[in-house]
């Protein structure tokens, strides 16, 4: 596996397989990797011929009074992860070569699915997310680009900013990974002390349980309040217990393919999960 930290190295790099026409899978992460991370790398592994992972803590997601500086780096041990689950090229730049050293004048946003859910909560976090993500394609050129499903509006946004701006790639979502308790893997599941992860799978279990609710005919929102009493009992701070369709549009009632959102906090660790509730009619 080779590591660039320079997009001039990483064109090189590429530069081979481009000219072999190759397909190309692209991995973006900000790091401290888990299983889903390599999830999303073992998938590309199956569809590509060359794997490219960044690790990139892009600033520019992060708000105000989030995580950036004390979001946890692990490059050394996140190189050995990579290189045993088949990455051929890791991309592992600075914010200056991301950034450059000048003002930024040029921002992208997603209107409409960015409005709620996290964006509601985290003003200017999708906008970053955009923005990096648009650099990195450019930077890479992808034939395919994997992310995971536990981002759901995330994922969603990546695929109205690739069908919008015609950026000529496949987005591909990746099922959720989850611990053996349910709870779903996160970098930010490494921030609960031990009472706090015994709490945390409390929020698969309430979607699981509302899943069930559904489909056995009980109304759509005494199901979400459910979930909402579930968790306050024993000790979230919920942010959103939500429906959506497959396309995040607001739902009033069961009567089609339903996702189930919840972003909950335990002390000041912000979980976010979801499910998806098949409609049988």
């Amino acid at each position: 596996m080779k590591t660039e930290t320079t997009i001039q190295g990483l064109t090189a790099s590429l530069s081979p397989a481009r000219g072999a026409r190759k397909m190309i899978g692209f991995v973006p992460t900000m790091g401290n990797l888990h299983q889903g991370h390599l999830n999303l790398v073992r998938e590309a592994r199956k569809l590509c011929d060359v794997v490219v992972v960044s690790i990139f803590v892009n600033p520019i997601q992060f708000g105000p009074n989030e995580d950036f500086e004390n979001y946890p780096r692990t490059l050394v041990q996140d190189s050995q992860m990579l290189a045993e689950v088949g990455c051929d090229i890791l991309f592992a730049p600075t914010v200056e070569q991301m950034y450059g050293t000048q003002p930024r004048l040029t921002n992208i946003s997603v209107s409409g699915i960015t409005n709620d859910l996290c964006g509601a909560s985290r003003e200017g976090h999708f906008d970053g997310v955009a923005v990096v993500v648009t650099k990195l394609f450019n930077m890479v050129q992808p034939n395919y680009a994997f992310f995971g499903e536990k981002d759901y509006q995330q994922l969603a946004v990546i695929r109205q900013l690739v069908q919008d701006l015609n950026i000529p790639l496949e987005v591909i979502g990746v099922p959720i990974a989850r611990a053996e308790d349910g709870l779903a893997l996160s970098s930010r599941n490494g921030y609960l002390t031990e009472q706090q992860r015994a709490l945390a799978p409390n929020i698969y279990s309430s979607l699981k349980q509302a899943e069930q609710a559904l489909q056995q005919g009980q109304a759509l929102a005494e199901v979400l309040q459910q979930i909402k009493l579930n968790l306050t009992q024993v000790g979230f701070d919920v942010d959103y217990v939500a429906a959506r369709s497959l396309k995040l549009v607001p739902v009033e009632s069961f009567n089609q393919d339903t996702q189930l959102f919840v972003a909950a906090k335990l002390g000041t660790t912000r979980l976010i999960d979801n499910v998806f509730v098949k409609y049988t009619g």
